[in-house]
């Protein structure tokens, strides 16, 4: 989840905000961010839709390009 550590950085958030406002621990954010976990489908949106990023972007840091 390259994306989701680049964009609340790039925003100046901290893990506990971001955690806080997921209503997730913030353990369970830094996993995410580091590759140790994976998370559900429905907090991929709930992410997607806090930072109105797409999920692409949260997973590979990149924006989805069309061919």
């Amino acid at each position: 989840m390259i994306g989701l550590r680049k964009i609340r950085k790039q925003r100046n958030l901290n893990q506990q905000k971001v955690a806080m406002d997921l209503n997730i621990s913030r353990e369970a954010l830094s996993y995410y961010e580091n590759g140790k976990r994976e998370p559900s489908l429905s907090l991929l949106v709930a992410m997607s839709q806090y930072f109105n990023v797409s999920i692409h972007y949260l997973i590979t840091g990149e924006e989805f390009k069309k061919r």
